[in-house]
């Protein structure tokens, strides 16, 4: 039976295991990114759940700076349905200057409730320096405003220069915090939505 509010299938508390697709939405755009690398393991963990996982690359998506008027623009209805069709979002960012990252700012603009409203969504964050906290933070408030379920774990890599190597979280530590967070995704992907935030009704911009 599906929810109303959202089309997506009603809560049973737990995943449904091999019907349970994970997206996971990289917010950098380098070659060798370590946001897109902590994903992939993150996706391991989807799938060691019985789900099934997909890298959403932003460097594979025509997605011009948004202009309100320019309906379709690019490939943001296909990036807008590959997130509709999905049972959970994994959004991983960067750190710049303190926040998430432009390009991911620019990808959840194409996105609304439609997308996001009794979501559930896991968060993770890379920095170059100390723990990408802000980040996380920014982002969990962003998915407040659409009425998305934010797992309460979240995955920060401080100083991934040192925690990678060969695209590979060297950290065990981290690693599994990054698995767990795909098992989570899984796990809780069918968790009944909370009523509509303070934040998510006065987010009139989204309807825009």
């Amino acid at each position: 039976m599906s929810d109303p509010r959202t089309g997506r299938g009603a809560s049973t508390g737990a995943g449904t295991g091999p019907e349970t697709h994970v997206v996971a939405v990289c917010g950098s755009l380098r070659e060798e990114s370590y946001t897109r690398a902590g994903l992939r393991v993150a996706l391991r963990g989807v799938e060691a759940s019985g789900g099934t996982g997909e890298l959403l690359d932003l460097r594979e998506f025509d997605l011009p700076p948004l202009d309100a008027d320019a309906d379709g623009a690019g490939d943001s209805e296909r990036f807008a349905r590959a997130m509709r069709e999905a049972d959970a979002v994994l959004l991983g960012t960067p750190v710049y200057h303190g926040s998430y990252s432009g390009v991911l700012k620019n990808a959840l603009d194409y996105c609304g409730f439609d997308e996001f409203e009794g979501e559930t969504v896991g968060l993770l964050g890379v920095a170059g320096g100390s723990f990408p906290v802000t980040a996380l933070e920014h982002l969990r408030s962003v998915c407040r405003a659409l009425n998305a379920w934010v797992i309460p774990h979240q995955v920060a890599i401080p100083r991934a220069y040192r925690q990678f190597e060969g695209g590979e979280l060297v950290d065990e530590d981290l690693a599994e915090r990054a698995r767990v967070l795909g098992r989570r995704a899984v796990q809780y992907a069918d968790i009944e939505p909370d009523p509509s935030t303070f934040e998510g009704d006065q987010n009139v911009g989204a309807e825009d």
